[in-house]
């Protein structure tokens, strides 16, 4: 068969010498090839079942021969999709991120879908031009988690226009037209809040990020409320705002450790675990006791919680589910499955995983 199929070609490509160079194979070309119609090619290349199994052998071998590639450009303005999902997230070095997009890929590509993933490295601007890039592409949906200077989300507005769906995961926006996958960032902070005052902590303080994104000034709520329904007032000098990086952690330690000792919190809970720990290695580096002398938790539950010593109480939830949910929801939009009108807001699962960093009260 493969010897036939050779010899057909080479008398093919003898009596059309210039056609590679020409042009792009077509399925009139399979068509002539074999000397069947080109409605049996088209329907063969897409294994429809009223073209035979041996026929469709032939025609996925001589396609594959003469080297024709599917016009998906040409099929995506006949449907109107491109089965293409943009992504833009604000940093790819992220353990959450990482698995955020693996269980991203992991749907799409069951659904027959392709990613295409950009990040705007915490820079409104370059989110903006990610997303311009994404509209260009005649993506079918946006899936956008927010950079961290973004104050507006005017950029977004093409999208909308044209009715393509947003789904904001993570650092959300809330918009009548889309929808957001998130955690209760509240209800997570009040837990780790309410936990450390367990332990006897009473100056608790926070490193905070930027209130601009709703997961943390969400998390800075949730840490005052359970201060004020414990009947601790707040002290402003125990909020301690950053980007919430490794310097940002070492910058904080320095903070702690420029105070006077009566004045230094009994307990430091991070809105992520990066800062956390960076904070805890320099303050015991400075000879601080943790937990005995400052407990600490985080939010995440990155590996590096595991890693540091004392491990890390933190918040779990899983950025791979993140991650599904927000492609199916999606991907159903635009099978007409359900509305993001409808949807606006999906909450997904977080729990507080107890470590021995904030255990001040060893019997807990």
């Amino acid at each position: 068969m493969q010897f036939f199929f050779r010899k057909m070609l080479l008398l093919f490509v003898q009596a059309h010498p210039n056609m590679s160079e020409q042009k792009e194979i077509t399925i009139y070309d399979i068509a002539k090839y074999l000397n069947i119609s080109a409605t049996t090619v088209s329907r063969g290349l897409k294994n429809h079942s009223t073209i035979n199994k041996n026929t469709r052998k032939k025609i996925a071998d001589a396609a594959k021969e003469l080297g024709y590639r599917s016009n998906t450009f040409a099929s995506s303005l006949r449907s109107n999709r491109t089965h293409t999902i943009g992504v833009i997230v604000p940093r790819l070095n992220s353990n959450f991120m990482s698995s955020v997009l693996a269980g991203m890929e992991d749907v799409a590509s069951r659904e027959n879908y392709n990613l295409i993933i950009t990040q705007s490295l915490e820079k409104r601007e370059k989110e903006k031009a990610n997303a311009h890039t994404m509209y260009n592409k005649r993506v079918d949906g946006l899936l956008i988690s927010l950079a961290y200077d973004t104050e507006n989300i005017s950029h977004l507005q093409p999208f909308f226009a044209k009715k393509i769906p947003v789904v904001f995961f993570d650092r959300t926006f809330n918009h009548s037209e889309s929808t957001s996958v998130l955690i209760d960032n509240f209800q997570a902070a009040y837990d780790v809040t309410k936990h450390l005052m367990e332990q006897g902590c009473r100056r608790i303080m926070h490193l905070g990020g930027n209130m601009l994104r709703d997961v943390y000034s969400e998390r800075l709520k949730g840490y005052k409320k359970a201060l004020q329904d414990n009947k601790i007032p707040y002290d402003e000098k125990l909020i301690y705002i950053s980007n919430l990086t490794e310097e940002a952690g070492t910058e904080a330690a320095k903070y702690i450790l420029a105070m006077k000792k009566t004045q230094r919190p009994d307990a430091v809970f991070s809105a992520n675990d990066t800062a956390a720990v960076h904070c805890m290695i320099h303050l015991k580096m400075a000879g601080i006791l943790i937990p005995a002398d400052i407990a600490f938790a985080g939010f995440n539950n990155d590996p590096i919680s595991k890693v540091v010593e004392p491990n890390l109480t933190t918040i779990n939830y899983s950025g791979y589910h993140v991650g599904e949910v927000a492609v199916m929801n999606l991907i159903n939009h635009l099978n007409g499955f359900n509305s993001a009108k409808t949807t606006n807001t999906i909450v997904l699962r977080a729990d507080l995983v107890v470590r021995e960093s904030s255990l001040k009260n060893k019997s807990s």
